[in-house]
């Protein structure tokens, strides 16, 4: 059974690595590697931007997800945001990502938070299955984005 934990700046290699991992699975990207490190460790250095947990099996993290903020003037409370998710292939499908957002729904409980939201791109049905399971659910908001050109 996996542990779920908060992780510290020395699990940062291995959400760096995940990260890689992730964006090229998901959209074939290939990231910058010095920017990604800055802005991995950021998040440590400055947990205002948020705060990573990963999953542990046998002493070896095996998922990682990072909680950002969004401040809900209408609740006064916040609201989590999770992303960069990422669970290694050998250990998907083996309930990882819902013990994961188990103990995320727990913290945000004790924390007073409103609610929990993710975005999932469009094509990810596996993953929104797996969201849907949970009891979330995609019938009030759609996303809509500017990026700055990569």
């Amino acid at each position: 059974m996996a542990i779920i934990r908060k992780a510290t700046q020395s699990d940062s290699l291995s959400i760096i690595d995940f990260q890689t991992k992730m964006a090229w699975e998901t959209e074939s990207l290939k990231l910058d590697l010095k920017t990604l490190t800055h802005g991995v460790n950021s998040v440590f250095l400055n947990p205002s931007k948020g705060q990573y947990f990963v999953a542990e099996d046998s002493g070896k993290i095996i998922a990682s997800l990072l909680i950002t903020y969004e401040w809900s003037d209408w609740r006064n409370t916040s609201i989590w945001w999770i992303q960069s998710v990422y669970v290694t292939s050998e250990f998907r499908r083996k309930g990882i990502f819902r013990s994961m957002f188990t103990f995320i729904k727990e913290e945000a409980g004790k924390n007073k938070v409103a609610g929990l939201r993710l975005y999932v791109e469009l094509n990810n049905i596996r993953a929104q299955k797996t969201y849907k399971s949970l009891g979330m659910n995609n019938e009030h908001y759609f996303m809509f984005e500017w990026l700055k050109d990569q």
